[in-house]
């Protein structure tokens, strides 16, 4: 461990040079496995983050004006070093957010195939030109950076959040102010080091490390120069990120929280379903926007899938990220620990039934083992909230228009899933779903090449896909006034 945090730098980023916080103040970052502490960083004050938006300012001008194939060079460079150097990053995330070493060498895959994308869509910001309808004058259209860009990232994808905003800014050509999540900050200051490595220039690229989010974000909110906001977290946050902007406009993007619906009707393959299920709900050990929240199951079928869910879900070995064999590390924090405890014992006083789990494990680290509630009403809050954490509870519906009801039945749209054989019934219920993103017949939607993203409160705009690029580009259109004189 001592070798894979020691060669990160723990500072501040800003106009390429590493620095100490304008305090000299630093705050903690904890292994969640064992509660100890893995090292101190660099705790960015309010200066800092004016520093950092002076640099992405004073860069704006001349990175937008670098040839976008050598901005999706160093993207391309950047991909070959995070993939040259997968299980050193992969061990670094398990330490400081505890997943499986499994699943950190998935998201390093993940996280690393958005730089290869958007280096290629680089390249293919286009514009258009054309006669104007009426004859007389010409239309050109063209694509600008929309210019110095706030990314905030969440602690759950401590890098593929970071590759997914960072990714398609360098492409657009819009310099950034990044502020990593204080509970998983290292993961992005070795990604600012790797791009840095891979050619990235001064200035483009600062990064401010800091407990309080509220102190670094807000002066760089409120200074008019920043023109985008891209922010993943909770919907709360998210509101009140939106409604700080509004002085200023800015153009913003919001990942924010989900209360995915996963429906299994009665024609489903069995086997496909429960591992699509134990696929949606346990990655990243259920602290995930995307994860399976609210299973409603056929009553044909669901005794039965309870049954195999159940029998999955308790056989996933529980432990340190870094064992041999371990599928379900800690949850990140006592806090979070808590907040599941809290929605399973509610459903069980409403009258749930735990057929796997339901309890912390004694001794260190923040674990809960994975659980499964069968017979859970209506009115018990796991159903209303994001439960983030490894905890399926099962439902059932008659009738296939019930079904849909109550999966829209929420505030959250982000993504849904649905288990079918009937290829008509996929293609209708999936245009019926009111979220974003539907998974149908898998339970992994994640795609780089692929636009992520939700509607109602799980927020707007997209990452990733042909339209990730989109949100850091400004349509300008020139009106020529051809055969005019």
């Amino acid at each position: 461990m001592n070798d894979v945090i020691a060669s990160i730098p723990k500072r501040i980023l800003v106009d390429g040079e590493w620095r100490e916080s304008a305090d000299g103040s630093t705050f903690g970052v904890d292994d969640p496995g064992t509660e100890q502490r893995l090292c101190e960083v660099a705790d960015a004050q309010r200066a800092d983050a004016e520093a950092a938006v002076e640099a992405a300012v004073s860069t704006q001008e001349s990175w937008a004006a670098t040839p976008p194939r050598e901005r999706g060079e160093i993207l391309r460079r950047a991909w070959e070093l995070i993939t040259g150097r997968a299980d050193e990053l992969a061990r670094l995330m398990t330490y400081e957010m505890g997943k499986s070493l499994t699943e950190s060498l998935a998201e390093v895959k993940y996280a690393a195939e958005f730089f290869r994308w958007f280096s290629e869509e680089a390249v293919r910001i286009d514009g258009r030109y054309s006669r104007n309808p009426a004859g007389g004058g010409r239309t050109l259209v063209t694509k600008e950076p929309v210019g110095p860009s706030l990314l905030i990232t969440p602690w759950n994808f401590p890098l593929a959040m970071g590759t997914r905003k960072i990714g398609p800014a360098v492409a657009a050509g819009c310099t950034m102010i990044v502020k990593p999540p204080q509970l998983t900050p290292l993961s992005m200051l070795n990604l600012a080091g790797l791009l840095t490595e891979a050619g990235l220039p001064p200035g483009v690229l600062n990064v401010v490390p800091s407990s309080s989010a509220t102190r670094v974000v807000g002066p760089v909110l409120a200074d008019a120069r920043v023109r985008k906001v891209s922010f993943t977290g909770s919907t709360e946050v998210g509101r009140t990120l939106v409604e700080q902007s509004a002085p200023n406009l800015q153009r913003m993007s919001m990942e924010l929280g989900g209360n995915a619906p996963f429906l299994v009707f009665a024609d489903a393959d069995l086997d496909v379903a429960v591992k699509g299920a134990v696929t949606a709900k346990m990655r990243n050990n259920g602290e995930s926007c995307v994860a399976a929240n609210r299973f409603l199951v056929a009553e044909s079928v669901a005794e039965e899938f309870a049954r195999r869910l159940t029998d999955e879900m308790a056989a996933l070995k529980i432990g340190h990220g870094t064992e041999a064999g371990v599928s379900v590390g800690p949850l990140v924090n006592e806090g979070q620990r808590r907040q599941v405890a809290e929605l399973v014992d509610d459903a069980r006083d409403h009258g749930a039934r735990v057929t796997t789990g339901g309890e912390s494990l004694d001794g260190s680290g923040f674990f809960y083992r994975p659980t499964v509630l069968t017979d859970v009403p209506p009115r018990a809050r796991i159903l209303h909230e994001e439960v983030f954490g490894p905890v399926a509870p099962v439902t059932t519906f008659a009738e296939e228009d019930e079904a849909v009801a109550r999966a829209n039945d929420t505030q959250y749209g982000l993504v849904g899933y649905l288990f079918t054989r009937d290829l008509d019934r996929a293609v209708r219920v999936g245009e019926r779903l009111r979220t974003g993103m539907v998974g149908v017949n898998t339970g992994l939607v994640s795609n780089p090449a692929a636009p992520f993203g939700g509607v109602k409160a799980s927020g707007f705009g997209r990452e990733g896909g042909a339209e990730g690029i989109e949100e850091y580009l400004d349509t300008k259109y020139l009106a020529l006034a051809v055969g005019s004189s």
